[in-house]
């Protein structure tokens, strides 16, 4: 059986070797040919696969991406053929929800908002939302959630409208792109949506850049409106609006699901997909991979209180602002946006580490975000 896999997907080769014959293929030279003895494909987003792609393929039984978004992934051709699919949902759910949580802590030290005075809103309460919102209420920050889907399905969450999530002060957004019907997403943040913000108001977009209309925002900066936009999805990428870069408050280049475990974890729930689809046994784990991390232990201090606290050790790990200083300088065209992406220095996750809090009166709560008690 020959395996064909990504050469962005960390540790493809320790997961997959002992499946079968392992090829390994970059998106920028994958071509019909190349794939036409393929059995199994597994890629990540930045491979479109598709008819044209497997148009020489008369033999493939398996695709899989190690993302949790799907649009590259043409599903309705694969089920013509026959082809079983599997996505990795909620791979990197932990990362983007950490994602937001800097860039509201950044953003806070910019205007000395107090953020447990804050309420954030959240669009999309699947893994990344529900991620989002575990972490806030730990926080103790006030926050909606909005989902249309799946209150219309019978969640038990309680839901507001986007009336209400335009009334609070930090607004997240975490949807599918979804391009018509009921849940159309699409230009869900369109002109009209975006004149009704303040520049009190904080927007974060890192689910699909086509959930905001990049042109409208573009012609209200033009036209001095003020707003805070935090973006890490754009439209058209990696060809995108140049032009709109130096309005954004924090701007970079769909990396906020881009941890090592974020990344490493979408291939090993490919791992086991693959396993439990070929009848074998799952025996490999991703801590079995994922290197020491270099940074920490890290000392909470006593004094402050939680919010202040957490937002010391957030920035500690991952700070927003370096990416967007990055991003801005760099992102001059569709290659140098790829590049960018592709050679994003490895950024850890608060579970890789480790904190004491002493004698802080909330150690329980710095814990709960996911950070590791030092031993």
């Amino acid at each position: 059986m020959k395996i064909y896999y990504e050469d962005s997907m960390p540790y493809a080769a320790e997961f997959f070797e002992e499946l079968g014959e392992c090829q390994v293929f970059s998106h920028k030279s994958v071509n019909p040919d190349m794939l036409a003895d393929a059995d199994v494909l597994l890629v990540r987003s930045t491979t479109k696969v598709n008819a044209d792609l497997l148009s020489k393929n008369s033999r493939l039984k398996f695709v899989a991406t190690a993302t949790a978004g799907t649009d590259h992934v043409d599903q309705s051709y694969l089920e013509t053929r026959g082809i079983p699919f599997v996505s990795a949902g909620g791979c990197n759910a932990v990362a983007v929800a950490e994602y937001v949580l800097s860039a509201m802590v950044v953003t806070a030290n910019q205007y000395n908002w107090q953020l447990q005075h804050k309420t954030v809103g959240i669009i999309g309460a699947g893994h990344v939302g529900t991620a989002l919102s575990k972490r806030l209420s730990v926080l103790g920050i006030k926050h909606k959630l909005c989902d249309p889907p799946l209150e219309d399905a019978g969640d038990s969450r309680e839901f507001v409208g986007m009336d209400d999530i335009m009334q609070c002060d930090i607004i997240s957004i975490h949807v599918p792109w979804v391009k018509s019907g009921k849940y159309q997403t699409q230009n869900l943040f369109d002109k009209q949506r975006l004149l009704q913000l303040s520049e009190q108001q904080l927007l974060i977009n890192a689910c699909r850049g086509e959930v905001l209309d990049n042109q409208a925002a573009l012609e209200l900066f033009e036209q001095g409106k003020k707003l805070n936009l935090v973006l890490d999805v754009w439209d058209n990428e990696p060809d995108i609006k140049l032009q709109l870069i130096p309005y954004i408050s924090l701007a970079t280049a769909h990396i906020a699901g881009h941890t090592i475990e974020g990344k490493a974890r979408g291939t090993e729930m490919l791992y086991v997909a693959l396993c439990e689809w070929l009848g074998k046994q799952v025996h490999k784990k991703l801590s079995d991979y994922l290197p020491e991390p270099n940074i920490g232990p890290f000392k909470v201090d006593a004094e402050n209180d939680l919010v202040a606290a957490a937002s010391q050790l957030i920035l500690n790990v991952y700070d927003i602002s370096k990416d967007d200083q990055v991003f801005k300088k760099q992102a001059v065209g569709p290659e140098q946006f790829r590049y960018i992406r592709k050679h994003y220095p490895i950024r850890r996750e608060f579970s890789a580490i480790a904190v004491n809090t002493g004698n802080f009166v909330d150690s329980k709560a710095i814990y709960a975000l996911g950070f590791l008690a030092a031993k």
